[in-house]
């Protein structure tokens, strides 16, 4: 597993929050996702063989947030 923590400066209230950490039921291959709102911040903890830094961005992207690496 591999943790990987993204800055999301166009989240801005919880249910944008509830709404990214809602990707761990729908992306396979990540295991947990911790969204603050007030940070700006996402965490992900994800199994790297299954899948990229960059499939996760694409998958935050197709629910209309745009991550972007610390």
């Amino acid at each position: 597993m591999k943790k990987i923590v993204l800055r999301v400066p166009d989240m801005h209230c919880p249910n944008c929050s509830m709404h990214l950490e809602g990707l761990e039921d729908d992306v396979p291959g990540i295991k947990r996702v911790e969204a603050s709102y007030k940070k700006l911040l996402m965490e992900v903890e994800f199994d790297e063989n299954k899948l990229t830094v960059e499939q996760i961005i694409h998958a935050a992207n197709e629910i209309g947030y745009h991550p972007e690496p610390q």
